[in-house]
């Protein structure tokens, strides 16, 4: 495998943890968690892991400014930020929402009747109350227009000479997915090392932009790991995703320099968990969260880990998994979102 830039400052290897009244609760197959809520950078993350060789990469090219897009409550935007603040860089943030206007303030849209730039909002909460304490200039896009603003704001960072290094959406690249090779490395090692630890026959995560299951699955195969991957898609089809998570994983295991090509049979997608779509925080999220609290003090996002992991307790009742086997649930993060007011309101209103 090629020696690629890396620069170290996540909080690894992050704990793996067992879950003896979830898995009493359930009687089901023995549950554990990996949690890279836990990470560090910025209330920590599964994008933390990806960060470590995209700001190596960007580093690398000699850029000064990170630009990357996300929702409002993006926990990948929010470690962008926090990443760029530490390692000296400006940050752009190209931020989405379809209700976006009914959250802005009158004074922000009398200034930007477009939604296009306004650098602050008042009372921010969540994930955007962090990307204004680590001093992210934030650009607002209409969902359909994310794209194009992005590249707008990029070539604008060009021409002012910042010279910016575009993150694509979620860290989803060859780049980015290099860190879930490396965490499928870390888990093995884990557990060579400490017989307390079951070999896990399932991992189950939460997947949407891609990186991380194509992290995972090439980790996967290059490192013998025996047991299944499964992601629990938070916004796509599965034939959709799949195909996303091909693609980044076959150019990861290219840009790596492994001889190894994956095929969609490699890919294990389960897309019956997509409830009222992206980001809305439904009874399945709900009540993950409150499960996962009760049972074991644990927090759970409301858009990510509580869609997953209500997928996840849900075919265990339907005895997906067999009793007898033992299922880690990798915990990618994404807690501050739970404190936006609009979570909270849905959460505690139920």
């Amino acid at each position: 495998m090629r020696e690629i830039p890396r620069i170290h400052f996540a909080h690894l290897p992050t704990p793996i943890e067992f879950l003896p009244n979830l898995t009493t609760d359930s009687n089901g197959p023995r549950l554990f968690i990996k949690r890279d809520d836990q990470t560090g950078l910025a209330l920590g993350g599964n994008k933390t892991r990806k960060l470590e060789f995209l700001v190596a990469d960007a580093q690398a090219k000699g850029a000064r400014c990170l630009i990357t897009a996300g929702a409002v409550q993006s926990n990948h935007c929010r470690q962008t930020a926090a990443a760029a603040a530490k390692f000296g860089m400006e940050c752009i943030l190209v931020l989405t929402a379809a209700d976006l206007k009914s959250k802005l303030s009158s004074e922000v849209l009398s200034e930007n009747p477009d939604m296009t730039e306004h650098k602050k909002i008042a009372a921010p909460d969540g994930n955007l109350l962090l990307d204004q304490l680590f001093n992210a200039k934030i650009v607002w896009a209409k969902p359909d227009q994310r794209d194009s603003v992005l590249q707008e704001y990029f070539d604008k960072a060009e021409q002012q000479g910042k010279k910016p290094y575009l993150i694509p959406y979620g860290g989803s690249n060859q780049i980015g997915a290099i860190g879930y090779v490396y965490a499928v490395k870390e888990l093995l090692e884990q557990l060579a090392s400490n017989s307390s630890l079951p070999y896990p026959d399932w991992i189950v995560f939460p997947s949407s932009s891609g990186g991380t299951q194509a992290g995972l699955i090439l980790g996967a195969k290059l490192f013998e790991y025996q047991g299944r991957v499964l992601g629990i898609s938070v916004d796509e089809t599965a034939p959709v995703l799949q195909e996303r998570v091909l693609n980044i994983a076959n150019r990861c295991a290219e840009h790596i320099g492994v001889n190894v090509e994956l095929s969609l049979d490699d890919i294990l997608v389960d897309d019956h968990y997509l409830g009222g779509g992206y980001g809305v925080m439904g009874k399945n999220e709900q009540d993950a969260i409150r499960l996962f609290g009760r049972l074991e003090g644990i927090i759970l996002d409301p858009v990510y880990t509580g869609r997953a992991a209500g997928g996840m307790m849900d075919l265990i009742r339907k005895r997906y998994f067999a009793q007898d086997k033992t299922v880690l649930f990798w915990h990618t993060g994404g807690t501050p979102a739970l404190f936006a007011q609009k979570y909270q309101s849905a959460l505690f209103s139920s």
